[in-house]
């Protein structure tokens, strides 16, 4: 890109030549106006074709007449830069930026003699001259922060473009480097705390800095960061995905309950730590019964997210409670697809008395899901508690074929279908099913 863009200036500047020379006062030209000219736009012919040593004997022609003319040591730079000859071309754009200080092109080409010689320290230095004019260096900056492992400077930088022009994944990769780096946390906090004084409404270098604390297990001083970030920043979704935690840790219900609430409305805050959060007010909520009624408000957020199950979680924390009516309200609205729910279902049925219910749901089971033996179980012990000896023997006896190394399982089988048998006045049935409990248990 940054090629494309000196194409366009090359052609920018050789429209502009004439004007450029024709500001020189007569008695400073040595040579003839039109032959300073030629000798000008021949150099510019010379370099096109590659031969920069005859644009280079061309330029200094020109320059005997015009020693100050800026335009002429930048083309001479450009064409020792072409051949590789560093140190001639960063002479040549020096003087060029020593007439001409605040030309952008000029800058930026010594920047990058800089760059391609390595000379990070003095790239460091063009690149903040650059960045008034020409922001998109920025980037530039970071990398070279990321070089000459500045890392407490290019976290700031990287926070800084984060908010102002939004994420990139090389931005995130360098991140992450910086923030596992254990030796430079000490300069990176004091840097993020310098720069939080000074720019108060840039909300990544709060996050950076809670981050810090947080993984030296220096709680109270992110803490103290998170509260100086709803105060600067007080509409701050951020600031209350970390005091939410410090909340519920104090059994701060109401405080939690807010900042849970601001979260879950959120279009900035990724789906994971929403879930992350869910499932912590989910244990809050075991300890204090009494949030349950937002505990139910805070599900409805969830309701159409086919990446969260969260009626699944919902049905097992009231299973958790005993509360089987509820449980099976949510595990009902549960995929059919994971086992887990299902389970917890069929249980829930158990538990309730429901056996018709726990019959039906085992029995479509079992013809969605044929090799999965504890659907079998379920559909055999519902069968059997509903005096349906002959439906609960067919079902066992299809299904413990396919219990494998599951001892307690197949005891459970065999129990049921001990139960069954004796139900149907089957006693040889009955005897053969004992025998092999018997054994199983030994």
């Amino acid at each position: 890109m940054r090629k494309i863009i000196h194409i366009i200036i090359f052609t920018l500047l050789l429209c502009n030549t004439t004007s450029l020379l024709a500001q020189v006062e007569p008695e400073d030209v040595a040579l003839d106006k039109n032959e300073f000219e030629e000798y000008y736009y021949d150099s510019l012919i010379q370099k096109g074709i590659e031969n920069y040593d005859k644009a280079i004997e061309l330029l200094e022609k020109c320059l005997k007449s015009q020693p100050e003319n800026a335009v002429i040591y930048h083309e001479l730079g450009k064409n020792y830069f072409f051949r590789k000859d560093y140190a001639n071309a960063e002479e040549a754009y020096m003087k060029a930026v020593a007439i001409d200080p605040v030309n952008k092109w000029f800058l930026i080409d010594l920047f990058d003699v800089y760059y391609e010689t390595k000379n990070y320290n003095q790239a460091i230095l063009m690149a903040q001259k650059i960045i008034p004019l020409d922001k998109n260096y920025k980037e530039d900056l970071v990398s070279l922060y990321m070089y000459t492992n500045q890392y407490d400077k290019a976290l700031v930088l990287i926070n800084d473009l984060d908010q102002s022009v939004g994420k990139t994944d090389f931005r995130d990769r360098y991140k992450l480097e910086i923030l596992s780096q254990s030796k430079t946390q000490s300069s990176s906090k004091n840097e993020l705390e310098k720069a939080i004084e000074q720019t108060p409404l840039i909300e990544e270098n709060y996050l950076s800095l809670i981050y810090l604390y947080s993984d030296n297990n220096q709680e109270e001083k992110a803490r103290q960061v998170a509260e100086k970030l709803q105060n600067n920043i007080p509409n701050s979704e951020w600031a209350h995905v970390f005091l939410y935690k410090y909340y519920v840790n104090e059994n701060k219900g109401e405080s939690a309950v807010k900042s849970l609430e601001i979260v879950l409305k959120s279009t900035k805050i990724d789906k994971k730590i929403k879930y992350k959060m869910y499932n912590e007010f989910l244990i809050f909520v075991q300890k204090n019964p009494t949030f349950e009624p937002q505990l139910t408000t805070a599900t409805s957020y969830f309701e159409n997210d086919s990446e969260f199950s969260v009626y699944k979680e919902i049905g097992k924390f009231y299973f958790k409670k005993k509360n089987w009516e509820l449980a099976i309200k949510n595990l009902e609205k549960a995929s059919n697809e994971d086992k887990e729910t299902n389970l917890f279902l069929l249980v829930s049925y158990e538990e309730f008395t429901n056996f018709e219910k726990m019959q039906s749901k085992a029995s479509d089971l079992i013809d969605t899901y044929p090799n999965q033996p504890e659907y079998y179980f379920f559909a055999g012990k519902a069968s059997n508690k509903l005096k349906k000896y002959k439906n609960a023997i067919d079902f066992l006896e299809s299904g413990i074929d396919y219990v494998v190394e599951n001892v307690a399982l197949e005891i459970d089988f065999l129990k049921q279908l001990v139960e069954a048998s004796d139900g149907i006045v089957n006693t040889s049935k009955s005897t053969v099913y004992k025998t092999r409990l018997s054994k199983l248990k030994k």
